[in-house]
C-alpha cells in the first residue's frame, strides 16, 4: 500500500509549493517541514509540524544537521510489509513518511555568481536533501518522492482519485529523483575538478538538462533531444532566444553550432554561411552588409538553404539582402526592429538572438560518442599569430597576402579534414572539405573558385604529404600558401612553390577536424 498520510516538504525552489501543500492538507495529509519551507507554509496559514518536533532534537550547526535522524530516515526506509521493521518503528517511536517533496540547495546558481568564494560554494552543497531523496527513491514501493514542481499536479490527481499514487508513478518519480541527485553531485564534482585543475578525471559525469525534445535526429527514423549545460554562457546556442520561425531540428543545431564556432574567430564585421557542418562562404567587411555580400558571392549556390551566423546586429540593409534567398537560420547578437519586420515575412526562417555580443569561447571539453564509450578532448581554440609563422620559400608573402593567409587559416580550422580553403579580399573563394586526399580537396576548392582562384591564397589544415597540392595551387593561380609543415617531403613542396614564385609559410600547428 502507498496511501499518503504524512508528507515531508523541504524545498529550495518554492514554485507552487503553497498551493500544493494546501491541497495536501485538504486531502488529510499531515505536513512536516524544515527551515525556510516551514516558515513559508506557516506564513500561508497552513498547519505544519517542524522537523525538531518530530525528531526531538534541535537543528544544529547552522542548519547543517536537521533531517539526518533515525526518526526521519527510519520513517522513509522502513519496509512496510516487514513485521520486524514495523516492530522496530513502534519500539523507537518512528512514524512512516509517505511523501517526500524535496529539491536541493541552488549550487549551480551559487557558483555562477561573479566572485563567489569557495566557502560560499561549499555551504551550498546540500547533504540532508539528497539523503532524503535517495532514501525515499530507494523505498519507492511505499514512498512517493517529488523533486520537480512540474510533478505536483500528477501526484494531486492520483491522490484525489484514490488517496495514493500508483506503482508506475512512484517508479517514474524515483528514476527522476536519482537523476536529480546524480546531476547535483556531477555539478559539485565538476566544480571541485575545476578548482583542482583536473580536466580528465578517472570518472567523468556531465550534468546536462533537456532543453527540448526534437522531432527527430539526423533522419526521421532517429529520436533525438537537445540537452544544455547547467550554466550555458552568453552567446551560446543553449542561451539564445528564438525570435521567429520553425522549431530547430537536430541538423539545424549542429550546423548552427559549427557556424558559431567559426564566427568566434573574428572581431571585425563577419558573416559565416554553413552547410552540412562546413563553411561554404565567409566574408569580412567594414559593415555587416558588405560582409554579407562577400559571404554570398563566395558560393551563391551552396548558401541556398544555409545557416548564417553574424557578429553584429542585423540591420535593415543586411536583412533586405538576406531576404532575397532561402535560408534556414540566422544567428546574430540582435536584430533591429526594421530587420525583424523584413525577415519575419519569411514564415519558416529561424531567427536566433545570441545576446549583445558573441564572446570568444574558452577551452572546454568536446565529447564524441563511439561504440561502447566516449572520446573526450579539449576544444581546438589554438590561434596563430603572424610572428609565430615561418617563411620557408624564397619569396615572403606581401603584407596583403599575410592578411589573407591569416584570414584563410581561421576558416580552414573549421572545415572538415582533409581541408583546403582559398581566399581573397577577406572572403573565401573556394572550399574543399572532407576529402580522402589533400590534392582532391585543393582541386575541389579551385574548381569552385573558378576565375576567383587567381590571386587567392591557400590554407591547408595539415601538411602536404607530397608536392601535388602545390602543383594544383599553382595551376589555379594561387599566390601564397599557409600550412602546418612537418612532412618528411616538405622540401619537395617548398621547391615546387619556389618554382612558381609562390610564397609559403609554416605554422607548426595542425587543425584536423573530423
Amino acid at each position: 500500500m502507498a496511501t499518503i498520510r504524512r508528507a515531508l516538504i523541504s524545498v529550495s525552489d518554492k514554485t507552487g509549493i503553497i498551493d500544493f501543500a494546501r491541497e495536501l492538507v485538504q486531502l488529510g495529509v499531515e505536513i512536516i517541514s524544515t527551515g525556510g519551507t516551514h516558515r513559508t507554509l506557516a506564513g500561508a496559514g497552513l498547519p505544519v509540524t517542524g522537523i525538531s518536533d518530530v525528531t526531538g532534537f534541535p537543528e544544529i550547526l547552522d542548519g547543517r544537521v536537521k533531517t539526518l535522524h533515525p526518526k526521519i530516515h527510519g520513517g522513509l526506509l522502513a519496509v512496510r510489509g516487514l513485521a520486524s521493521h514495523l516492530k522496530q518503528m513502534e519500539e523507537n517511536g518512528i512514524s512512516p513518511i509517505d511523501l517526500v517533496v524535496v529539491n536541493l540547495y541552488p549550487f549551480a546558481q551559487t557558483i555562477s555568481k561573479p566572485g563567489v568564494s569557495v566557502e560560499e560554494a561549499i555551504e551550498n552543497i546540500d547533504i540532508g536533501g539528497p539523503s532524503m531523496v535517495r532514501s525515499a527513491a530507494k523505498n519507492h514501493q511505499y514512498v512517493t518522492v517529488v523533486v520537480d514542481p512540474a510533478d505536483y499536479g500528477l501526484v494531486l490527481e492520483e491522490l484525489r482519485e484514490s488517496g495514493r499514487t500508483t506503482a508506475e508513478t512512484r517508479r517514474k518519480l524515483a528514476a527522476k529523483a536519482f537523476g536529480h541527485t546524480a546531476h547535483y553531485d556531477a555539478l559539485i564534482a565538476g566544480y571541485f575538478n575545476r578548482l583542482t585543475g583536473v580536466s580528465f578525471p578517472e570518472q567523468l559525469t556531465i550534468p546536462l538538462t533537456k532543453q527540448q525534445a526534437l522531432r527527430y535526429g539526423e533522419n526521421p527514423h532517429q529520436q533525438a533531444a537537445f540537452y544544455r549545460e547547467p550554466l550555458p554562457g552568453a552567446g551560446t546556442l543553449a542561451s539564445s532566444t528564438q525570435l521567429h520561425g520553425k522549431e530547430l531540428s537536430y541538423n539545424n543545431i549542429n550546423d548552427a553550432n559549427a557556424a558559431l564556432a567559426l564566427l568566434r574567430e573574428f572581431t571585425e564585421p563577419t558573416v559565416v554561411a554553413v552547410k552540412h557542418m562546413n563553411p561554404c562562404g565567409v566574408g569580412v567587411g567594414k559593415t555587416l552588409s558588405e560582409a554579407w555580400q562577400k559571404a554570398y558571392e563566395a558560393d551563391p549556390v551552396s548558401i541556398f538553404g544555409g545557416i548564417i551566423a553574424v557578429n553584429r546586429p542585423v540591420d535593415r540593409d543586411t536583412a533586405e539582402k538576406m531576404k532575397e534567398i532561402f535560408l534556414e537560420i540566422i544567428l546574430a547578437p540582435s536584430f533591429t526592429e526594421e530587420a525583424l519586420t523584413i525577415l519575419k515575412t519569411k514564415k519558416n526562417l529561424r531567427l536566433l538572438a545570441l545576446g549583445e555580443e558573441v564572446p570568444a569561447e574558452g577551452a572546454s571539453l568536446k565529447l564524441q560518442s563511439v561504440s561502447g564509450g566516449v572520446l573526450v578532448q579539449e576544444e581546438d581554440i589554438r590561434a596563430v599569430r603572424k610572428e609565430e609563422c615561418r617563411v620557408v620559400t624564397e619569396r615572403a608573402p606581401s603584407e596583403e597576402e599575410w592578411e589573407q593567409l591569416l584570414f584563410a587559416w581561421k576558416v580552414v580550422k573549421h572545415v572538415k579534414s582533409n581541408a583546403i580553403v582559398l581566399a581573397k579580399d577577406f572572403r573565401t573563394t573556394g572550399v574543399g572539405a572532407g576529402q580522402m586526399n589533400r590534392v582532391g580537396a585543393a582541386v575541389i576548392a579551385a574548381n569552385q573558385a573558378k576565375e576567383d582562384a587567381k590571386g587567392s591564397v591557400l590554407a591547408s589544415d595539415a601538411f602536404f604529404p607530397m608536392k601535388d597540392t602545390v602543383e594544383a595551387a599553382a595551376k589555379a593561380g594561387v599566390t601564397a600558401i599557409i600550412q602546418p609543415g612537418g612532412s618528411i617531403r616538405d622540401e619537395e613542396s617548398i621547391a615546387e612553390a619556389n618554382k612558381h614564385g609562390i610564397a609559403m609559410v609554416f605554422t607548426s600547428v595542425r587543425h584536423f577536424k573530423h
